[in-house]
């Protein structure tokens, strides 16, 4: 099963710009010290557009490696066709990897019968795995209805699960939910976690949010799991902005953090997203440290990471 906290982990580079294993390895460490119950690679987070075929193979193995069967591995194999996808996602079924989360391509357009189509090609090439159905806000998605998914999920028993992280998420959750086959196992929310609390309440089986605040999530899932609601809003309201941030600058955000945590050395992207100034810096800094104390062992340390000279 796939509950809990399910990051998408991010792509570290070296100051030259090459992919950097040593620092991959560093983030599934942190990942797994902050008690997630599971990983995604990659993703939209992972830059995964500006990632060559052998390189995302290479950063999959090492995440499977380094994850040694613990936690479930989750290989994203979105691609622009069917038959990408499938090569995709049989690299990862060369590590051992079985789960794989798929957006289908804006190209395949939003309607039942082509959408349904793109999956079936998929489940009937991969026999006996399972699928994560991403459904992606505009631009980069969709913006599938739920009676839709609903009719794509009834007729194809590898799709497990539905990511859904179309805006606003609730009510399309909750309608997924109450229609849901058997065979689908849970709705896993995504958004950042920015909507955490409201897709929890609705039923949502997880989360996949980004990596940088890991075990604050997994202390919010706890608390939501044990019915201490008041102390999963209260973790999740103590957050919030730095989430709000994190929804303009992305992946550069979620690296300055890292970093700031002493998990990266740099906040290299190859990514085209808004640059941060000395101001947006000094905002995200001054709400970490005001969260200092619900993080673990690998709290915020000194300004010096990520900024050369």
């Amino acid at each position: 099963m796939l509950t809990g906290i399910l990051p998408v982990l991010p792509t570290p580079f070296t100051w030259s710009g090459e992919i950097d294993a040593a620092a991959m390895a560093r983030i599934t460490d942190f990942a797994i010290g902050a008690g997630v119950d599971g990983v995604v690679f990659p993703g939209f987070a992972s830059e995964v557009d500006e990632l060559s075929g052998p390189e995302r193979a290479a950063l999959l193995k090492a995440v499977v490696g380094r994850v040694g069967g613990r936690i479930p591995v989750v290989a994203g194999a979105s691609a622009p066709s069917a038959e990408l996808a499938i090569a995709h996602a049989r690299e990862a079924l060369a590590e051992g990897v079985s789960t794989f989360m798929i957006q289908a391509p804006k190209s395949v357009g939003a309607g039942t019968e082509a959408v349904a189509a793109f999956y079936r090609t998929i489940a009937e090439a991969l026999p006996g795995c399972e699928i994560v159905l991403q459904n992606a806000p505009a631009p980069r998605g969709s913006d599938l209805k739920p009676q839709t998914i609903l009719d794509i999920v009834r007729d194809n028993p590898a799709i497990t699960y539905v990511k859904e992280e179309t805006l606003p998420s609730g009510l399309a959750i909750s309608a997924l939910i109450a229609g849901k086959p058997a065979h689908l196992k849970g709705v896993i929310g995504g958004g950042g976690a920015r909507y955490f609390v409201d897709e929890y309440n609705r039923g949502a089986c997880g989360a996949m949010p980004a990596i940088e605040l890991a075990d604050v999530h997994v202390a919010m899932d706890r608390a939501f799991r044990a019915g201490d609601i008041g102390r999963a809003r209260e973790l999740y309201m103590r957050t919030l902005p730095l989430l709000v941030i994190q929804a303009n600058f992305r992946m550069a955000f979620t690296k300055h953090v890292l970093s700031r945590r002493g998990i990266l050395d740099n906040t290299i992207v190859r990514a085209k997203v808004p640059d941060m100034d000395a101001h947006d810096i000094a905002e995200i800094d001054a709400w970490l440290d005001a969260s200092a104390d619900l993080m673990s062992d690998a709290a915020p340390r000194a300004r010096t990471a990520g900024v050369r000279g």
